[in-house]
């Protein structure tokens, strides 16, 4: 797996990437009815690259969305894990609740194999439940971030992010700079995996 190949380099995307709220409106995680935890604070958020692999001539990496609480003594804990593909639409429709102060509904496409991958999964109700739609609803401070779950689409809360303008210029900044070092890591994976192939070949007789 390239992924645990020790060239990759390793560009230390939580540290990167995290912001603290602790500065700004309250906000909660595990609002949802069937979180498998109670509410929590926010006083942290970051991005942490949780794995890059590749198969079958693709590389992909994947991601989650990280809050920290001192309820939980500042420990990471994942609210979201997502593909390659997600990162830029998120902010997007992130940005758009909150300046239009209306609600944003976001799909999440397929993935491209369609084969036991999903590209948005929540940690919120369970281990790894798989998102096909996300609601952003702007309230005066906050924004809930929600999921439309079932056949039904019953929207369930995961977890509120502020709506202040620092809030969001910190994020779009950091989502700017994750979103780079994870095409970077993409572009590292495929120049090993070329490497490797030139490699193999050259050593067949």
């Amino acid at each position: 797996m390239i992924g645990q190949t020790p060239t990759l380099k390793d560009r230390n995307l939580e540290q990167s990437t995290t912001i603290s709220l602790q500065r700004e409106p309250t906000c909660f995680a595990f609002l949802s009815s069937a979180a498998v935890s109670a509410p929590m604070p926010i006083d942290a958020i970051n991005l942490d690259l949780a794995s890059a692999d590749y198969f079958a001539g693709r590389a992909s990496i994947w991601t989650t969305l990280e809050i920290r609480s001192g309820a939980t003594e500042n420990r990471a804990t994942a609210v979201l894990g997502f593909d390659e593909a997600f990162l830029r639409p998120f902010t997007r429709a992130l940005i758009e609740a909150a300046a239009t102060r209306v609600t944003y509904r976001m799909r999440v496409a397929d993935a491209p194999d369609k084969v036991d991958r999903y590209r948005v999964v929540e940690y919120v109700t369970g281990p790894g439940t798989p998102l096909r739609e996300l609601i952003f609803t702007p309230h005066e401070n906050v924004i809930l971030v929600c999921a439309a779950m079932g056949e039904n689409g019953d929207e369930e809360t995961l977890f509120q992010l502020p709506r202040s303008d620092s809030f969001l210029r910190n994020f779009t900044t950091i989502s700017f700079r994750a979103d780079q070092m994870l095409r970077d890591t993409l572009a590292d994976m495929e120049r090993l995996a070329r490497e490797r192939r030139g490699g193999t070949s050259a050593e067949t007789p």
